[in-house]
């Protein structure tokens, strides 16, 4: 497993946690969970797709995020901080459609 990114955005702490991949994203990361270091979601999701090939890119472009059990929505994962141990869910489309 990678280690995590240490980088944080500048004046802001970064946190430690865990990504947690289900059905095409797990498949696309070839792991189910890996961890973070980051203050914020984007910068979590961005340290990701830096440490896998441009299939994980293109599933993550159709994902849903869950915070430690709060969806995401359609907030900015710039503007989701990550409180540290927090849990981050990356959920793709799990019916119907095309990934």
């Amino acid at each position: 497993m990678a280690a995590p990114d240490t980088a944080a955005a500048p004046g802001t702490a970064a946190a430690a946690g865990t990504i947690r991949y289900w059905a095409a994203a797990k498949a696309a990361a070839g792991t189910a969970q890996e961890p973070y270091r980051a203050a914020t979601l984007a910068e979590a999701l961005d340290a990701a797709r830096a440490r896998h090939d441009a299939e994980f890119a293109r599933v993550l472009r159709r994902c849903s995020f869950l915070v430690d059990g709060t969806p995401v929505g359609t907030r900015d994962p710039a503007d989701i901080p990550l409180p540290d141990g927090a849990t981050v869910e990356v959920l793709p489309p799990f019916a119907g459609g095309s990934a």
